[in-house]
């Protein structure tokens, strides 16, 4: 991307999810606009040269190898409530304002339960929304208390996904997933008009299947990947880059959406509008859905089905 014009110059962004996969992305890209960013993640980016907070108030440098000092990672859990806050107040103490924010952490359930309806668990289906839909509260609730605070215009983005209206269910049956970005989209939708008179905008980005850390167990089934490169046509018909919602993302948090708000943008490949192609109706006694009947259900999509019963607690997941 090139920065002759950099459309995020003086821009001060947090980054909900900003460690890995698409939110790592997104971080570069807005530093490459000329923004100063403040990433969250449960862990350090792979490679950078970054300026850490950790838990408590103190800042200490780690040297890991290319992002300059205008970006900050703080560690923490998007499903707590008050990491967006924290991250927000960090950005009006290092870099003296607050501009943006976008929520980017999120992931599958199915190994907490998700999975087709009559099959969710009730832990499933509470952690799954915890994880994909409470942190996107938490951290809208804090970015537009600031905005008021600050009695100021923001952008306010939120990652949403072609299965909240575009259901697969072959491969991507998780209903709880697919409830909780549905929700992400209303929840978007209705701030978009509540404060679109204090300058608050709301959009959100919905992807396609995209190689993210997350989605390495769909991205090494030959069958699925098959499907996909029917499903994603665009491009040669393949799976989404992390790089392929950079400029969309950049557009959002800059003053070139200043009329824009209460949209939700399909960066898929096609997949809303396409038809996928299944392999042959299997022989008498399978289920393209359930596996072998009678038999434990086969891992399908992003992670495992996890037994009910399972008591392990989620931390936010980056794509």
């Amino acid at each position: 991307m090139s920065n002759a014009f950099p459309l995020l110059q003086h821009k001060r962004i947090v980054v909900i999810g900003g460690t890995s996969g698409l939110g790592l992305s997104a971080v570069r890209a807005f530093l490459a606009a000329g923004a100063q960013v403040v990433s969250v993640g449960l862990g350090p980016p792979a490679t950078s040269t970054i300026p850490r907070s950790g838990g408590d108030s103190s800042t200490r440098r780690e040297r890991i190898n290319e992002l300059p000092s205008s970006v900050r990672v703080i560690l923490g859990d998007a499903t707590k409530a008050d990491t967006a806050a924290k991250a927000i107040s960090e950005c009006v103490s290092v870099f003296g304002g607050f501009d943006g924010l976008y929520h980017v952490a999120g992931g599958s359930g199915r190994r907490w339960g998700d999975g087709s309806l009559h099959e969710i668990t009730d832990e499933g289906w509470r952690l799954t929304l915890e994880l994909n839909l409470t942190s996107v509260f938490y951290s809208n609730r804090a970015a537009a208390c600031q905005f008021l605070a600050q009695k100021t215009a923001g952008s306010i983005l939120n990652l949403t996904s072609v299965l909240a209206w575009s259901p697969e269910p072959h491969y991507f049956a998780t209903q709880a997933y697919a409830a909780a970005k549905s929700a992400i989209i209303g929840l978007t939708k209705s701030c978009a008009a509540r404060y679109a008179p204090e300058g608050i905008r709301f959009n959100a980005l919905a992807p396609g299947l995209t190689n993210t850390p997350m989605a390495q167990r769909v991205v090494n089934d030959p069958q699925i990947m098959g499907f996909i490169r029917q499903k994603q046509p665009l491009d040669g018909g393949r799976i989404g880059e992390s790089s392929d919602l950079d400029a969309a993302a950049v557009y959002f948090m800059s003053d070139n959406s200043r009329f824009t708000t209460g949209q939700v943008l399909a960066v898929d490949g096609g997949w809303s509008v396409s038809e996928g192609k299944f392999p042959p109706i299997p022989s008498a006694g399978v289920s393209l859905i359930t596996g072998p009947v009678n038999r434990e259900r086969p891992e399908r999509g992003v992670g495992a089905l996890k037994a009910p019963g399972s008591k392990k607690k989620p931390k936010s997941s980056l794509r």
